[in-house]
């Protein structure tokens, strides 16, 4: 099984262009999980109308790109 680790921080722009990458996925077999560290954009919208699409979705502050890399792995 594949995981697919999404962070974003106030890239809804990005988010959607991922969302879509995803979504046009042939392979099945993977999770997706998508760390938004809070975003104020519109991002957390974008990521619960898409929740389907996601093992694991969370927004919140984190302290910076690493940490929300390390939320995902974890």
């Amino acid at each position: 099984r594949l995981s697919i680790i999404t962070i974003n921080y106030n890239n809804r722009e990005g988010l959607a262009r991922t969302i879509a990458s995803v979504r046009s996925q042939t392979f099945n077999d993977y999770e997706w999980i998508v760390i938004d560290g809070g975003s104020t954009d519109g991002s957390r919208d974008l990521i619960a109308d898409n929740k389907d699409l996601s093992a694991f979705w969370s927004s919140e502050p984190d302290k910076g790109i690493y940490d929300a890399i390390n939320k995902g792995i974890a």
